[in-house]
C-alpha cells in the first residue's frame, strides 16, 4: 500500500489506512490518557492560587514558581449531547479544585511509536469519558495585571486519539522561561466528534464537526477567562504537532473561530483538505450498520454504551476520522483551492522532520528498519506506486552519499507526505499576502535506541515546549537535545510574542515566500537552506 498523507482525507477511504493508523496508535502514547486522579508531584508548598472564571473560582497549585490549573471545565458533559454542539459548563458556588487532569474522550488504546513515547505516557493509565471538555493552564501570574501572551496547545493523534494531558505538553518549563500562559485541551474524538450523521436528520447536523465546535468552544473560554490567568486574550497562538497541526489547519478556516487566535503554528500537520459530505456519510452507514441499527432507530446511537460505539468503529475504516465539510460549521477545506481568507491576518509558522515516519510506520513494522539496498526497491514501489522507484533511488543516493537504505526510504517517504503538504499549505498561504509564513525542519537525529530512529515524528514536541528531561524515550536528555530545545522553544516563544520567530540564538531567519522557500532548519549547527531536497520531491511527484 503507497504511503500517503495521513491528513488529506480527501483521498480514498481505501488509501487513508495505513499512515492513519500508525498515527493513531502513535498518539495515543502521545497524548496519554487523561486523568481524575491527583497529578501535583513535585508542586511547591505556597498557598493554592485561585483563578476567577465565568462559571466560579478555580483553585491550583504551585509548581517550580508557575501557578498550575488542572481540569478546568469549559463545556458540559458531552454525554447529554452526543453528536451535538458543546454546552457551557453549569456554574458552581463554592472555590472548585484545578489539581487533576480531567477526562480525555473515548478512544481506542493504540501503541508507543516503538517505544519512543513511553516516557510521555501516565502511568498507571488515566480514565476517559464522554465528561470531557476540559483544559489546563500554566501561568507564572494570577490576575497580576501583567497581559502574557496565550499559547494554545492541540494535542496529536490525529482526530481519533491522545489527550492534552501528556508528560510531553507540561507547561511548566515553557511558561517559567517565556513568560507566557500554556494551555492544553481536551476535546471530543473520533465518532463521538466526527461521525457524519446528517443524513439522519436536523438532530444529527453538527456531528460531523462536534469536535472543531468543541476546539472553538475552548477558544471562545480563553477569550473570556484567560486575563484571570494572566493572559492577554488579543494576543493567542495555537500550536499543535501531527493532527494537532491538523486541527490548527481546521480551526483557520473556520469562521466561527476567526478573531479567537492571532498566530498559528502547524507542526508535521498540515492539512490540506477535510474529508466529504459523501465519503464521511458513507462510512457513517456503515458504522450504522455495524452497530445492528435500523435507519428508523437511530436515535439509540445517542444512548449506547460508549466502548459500543468504539468497538464498532475498529471495524469500519473512515468512520469518525476527522471533520467533514459539512456546509454548516465547516464551509470550506483548510488550505484547498487556497488559503483561507478569514485567516489572511494570521502568521503562520509551519514545518515538518526529517524523517517522520520512523515512530509512525517504523513503530508498527520494525523490520523496515532492516532494510538493504537489494529490498528497498520493492517497498519503494509500495510507498511510491506508478513512479520510476529506480530514479529516486539514484536521485536521494546522488545528493545524499551518506544515507543508508533505511535513511533513504524514511526521508523520502517523509517528504512524499509531510513535507510536500507543508510546502503545498505554505505556498498557498503566501501567495494569499497578508501576515508573513515561516517555514521550519527538524533534522537532529535522536541518540535514543542507538541512533537508529533517526528524527522521528513527535520529535520536535519536546523540543518546543523545552521538555527534554521529561522526553527521555523519544529525545534523550544530554546537551545537545536541550541546545536544540533552546533554540526551538525561543522561537516558538517569539513567535507567539511578535509573530516571527526570530530570536539571537539562531542565524537570520527570513520569511517564506514561494520564489525562495527559505526554511530554517534546526540542527546542532543552525541554518537556512532553501526549499529543501525540492529536486528530490520532484522526481518523486504523484502522476
Amino acid at each position: 500500500m503507497a504511503l500517503i498523507d495521513p491528513l488529506n482525507q480527501s483521498l480514498p477511504l481505501s488509501r487513508r489506512g495505513l499512515l492513519r493508523s500508525a498515527a493513531a496508535a502513535a498518539f495515543t502514547a502521545t497524548g496519554g490518557l487523561a486523568a481524575c486522579s491527583d497529578n501535583r508531584a513535585g508542586g511547591d508548598a505556597a498557598a493554592a492560587p485561585v483563578a476567577e472564571t465565568r462559571y466560579g473560582r478555580v483553585s491550583g497549585f504551585v509548581e517550580d514558581g508557575v501557578n498550575v490549573f488542572k481540569g478546568v471545565p469549559y463545556g458540559a458533559d458531552t454525554s447529554a449531547y452526543r453528536f451535538g454542539p458543546p454546552q457551557p459548563p453549569a456554574a458552581w458556588a463554592d472555590v472548585k479544585p484545578a489539581v487533576a487532569f480531567g477526562n480525555s474522550a473515548p478512544q481506542n488504546p493504540g501503541g508507543d511509536g516503538g517505544g519512543l513515547f513511553l516516557s510521555w505516557r501516565n502511568v498507571p493509565p488515566l480514565p476517559t469519558s464522554e465528561d470531557c471538555l476540559y483544559l489546563n493552564v500554566w501561568t507564572p501570574g494570577v490576575a497580576d495585571g501583567k497581559p502574557r501572551p496565550v499559547m494554545v496547545w492541540f494535542h496529536g493523534g490525529g482526530f481519533t486519539t491522545g489527550s492534552g494531558s501528556s508528560n510531553a505538553y507540561d507547561g511548566v518549563r515553557l511558561a517559567k522561561r517565556g513568560d507566557v500562559v500554556v494551555v492544553t485541551v481536551n476535546h471530543r474524538l473520533n465518532v463521538f466528534g466526527y461521525l457524519n450523521l446528517a443524513a439522519y436528520g436536523d438532530a444529527f447536523a453538527d456531528s460531523g464537526a462536534a469536535g472543531a465546535l468543541d476546539m472553538v468552544a475552548a477558544l471562545e473560554w480563553v477569550r473570556d477567562n484567560i486575563a484571570a490567568f494572566g493572559g492577554d486574550p488579543s494576543n493567542v497562538l495555537i500550536f499543535g504537532e501531527s493532527g494537532g497541526g491538523a486541527k490548527v489547519c481546521t480551526l483557520l478556516a473556520m469562521e466561527s473561530a476567526k478573531g479567537l487566535f492571532h498566530r498559528a503554528v502547524i507542526q508535521s500537520g498540515a492539512r490540506i483538505r477535510h474529508q466529504t459530505q459523501e465519503d464521511s456519510g458513507e462510512a457513517a452507514s456503515r458504522f450504522i450498520t455495524a452497530l445492528g441499527l435500523a435507519p428508523d432507530a437511530i436515535d439509540q446511537i445517542r444512548t449506547l454504551p460508549a466502548d459500543q460505539l468504539l468497538t464498532a468503529m475498529k471495524d469500519v475504516q473512515g468512520a469518525g476520522s476527522g471533520p467533514v465539510l459539512d456546509g454548516r460549521s465547516i464551509t470550506r477545506h483548510p488550505f484547498d483551492p487556497d488559503a483561507p481568507p478569514q485567516s489572511t491576518s494570521v502568521p503562520i509558522l509551519i514545518g515538518c522532520n526529517r524523517t517522520e515516519g520512523t515512530s509512525l510506520q517504523g513503530g508498527s513494522r520494525p523490520e523496515l528498519f532492516d532494510l538493504t539496498w537489494e529490498t528497498l526497491p520493492t517497498e519503494m514501489r509500495a510507498a511510491f506506486p506508478g513512479r520510476n522507484v529506480e530514479k529516486i533511488i539514484d536521485l536521494y543516493k546522488t545528493n545524499h552519499p551518506d544515507y543508508s537504505a533505511v535513511e533513504l526510504y524514511f526521508t523520502a517517504t517523509a517528504d512524499n507526505t509531510f513535507m510536500r503538504s507543508s510546502v503545498t499549505l505554505a505556498d498557498r498561504k503566501a501567495m494569499a499576502g497578508g501576515a508573513p509564513v515561516f517555514f521550519y525542519h527538524l533534522d537532529w537525529k535522536t541518540p535514543v535506541q542507538e541512533g537508529r530512529k533517526l528524527v522521528p515524528h513527535a520529535l520536535d514536541i519536546g523540543m518546543a515546549f523545552d521538555n527534554v528531561a521529561k522526553s527521555e524515550s523519544m529525545s534523550g536528555t544530554g546537551p545537545e537535545a536541550q541546545k536544540i530545545a533552546d533554540m526551538m522553544s525561543e522561537s516558538w516563544l517569539a513567535f507567539a510574542r511578535t509573530g516571527d520567530p526570530s530570536h539571537p540564538g539562531l542565524p537570520a531567519w527570513p520569511a517564506y515566500t514561494p520564489a525562495s522557500r527559505s526554511m530554517m532548519v534546526f540542527r546542532e549547527a543552525p541554518g537556512v537552506e532553501i526549499d529543501i531536497r525540492a529536486a528530490e520531491r520532484a522526481v518523486s511527484s504523484p502522476v
